[in-house]
């Protein structure tokens, strides 16, 4: 073994088409400051080319690697391997909960980014390449409110986490809750009350905070959602007295 280098072992979750899941043990030498996510890409390469996952970015901006690593959701770009386990430990990595898996360590977010859609989410505003002369982008004139949405990676791991969406499949989830207060406070757009004022919008989270534990990018969708049913109530009381406007 290399001076300063690890022994440990990836226990992979591995599922094909109908067949039944398993865990797939792979021995590697890894050094300790190394993250998860190269000893997954390392399997790939030197083990076994069949291997599926998510990657892209690797310095959590694309949230495309959210993966369970020993039971808790992390962005394997950005978790040390010294993080997770001890010298000649196991590193055991499962695709997100609460999401159908299609291979191994993916999961389909169709139905994800469709609520994420369904929340208004914000527009972005196009940012130019880091090329001289630098000339700003024009700012669209549509009488919008713009803002770049440079929060929420859109990596689902608040979903994983949620004790909600595992029993309730559907419910919004916290990523579009907080997608739609987020919208809430720039347009005050009446409309997304309505959307979220449901038996499986904001009064369907128990207000664990699981979501924003996990959450990468301090984004909090736990406390969004208490913020968005404080605004339900607020425009409740303002329909029964004739107030809303």
């Amino acid at each position: 073994m290399t001076e300063g280098h690890w022994h440990v072992t990836f226990c992979i979750y591995r599922k094909k088409g109908d067949q039944p899941p398993f865990y797939q043990d792979f021995p590697l030498e890894v050094d300790p400051d190394e993250y998860v996510l190269d000893g997954i890409e390392r399997i790939w390469a030197f083990h076994d080319r069949s291997l599926t996952f998510r990657h892209a970015c690797h310095h959590s901006t694309c949230g495309a690697c959210g993966m369970l690593v020993n039971g808790v959701e992390k962005l394997t770009c950005i978790t040390p391997i010294r993080a997770v386990t001890k010298n000649g430990g196991t590193i055991r990595v499962e695709p997100l909960r609460n999401f159908p898996v299609l291979s191994d360590l993916v999961v389909d977010m169709a139905e994800f980014y469709l609520r994420m859609e369904q929340a208004h989410a914000l527009q972005v505003v196009p940012v130019a390449q880091s090329t001289l002369p630098y000339e700003p982008p024009p700012f669209p004139d549509d009488g919008l409110p713009h803002q770049r949405l440079n929060d929420c990676i859109e990596c689902g791991m608040c979903v994983s986490a949620c004790p909600i969406a595992l029993t309730a499949s559907s419910y919004q989830g916290p990523a579009a809750l907080a997608a739609t207060q987020q919208t809430y406070s720039l347009t005050g757009e009446k409309s997304l009350l309505s959307l979220v004022d449901c038996a499986d919008g904001v009064w369907r989270c128990h207000s664990g905070f699981e979501c924003t534990a996990v959450c990468p990018s301090n984004v909090d969708p736990a406390w969004r959602i208490m913020e968005l049913r404080r605004q339900v109530i607020r425009h409740r009381i303002q329909r029964i007295f004739h107030q809303d406007r």
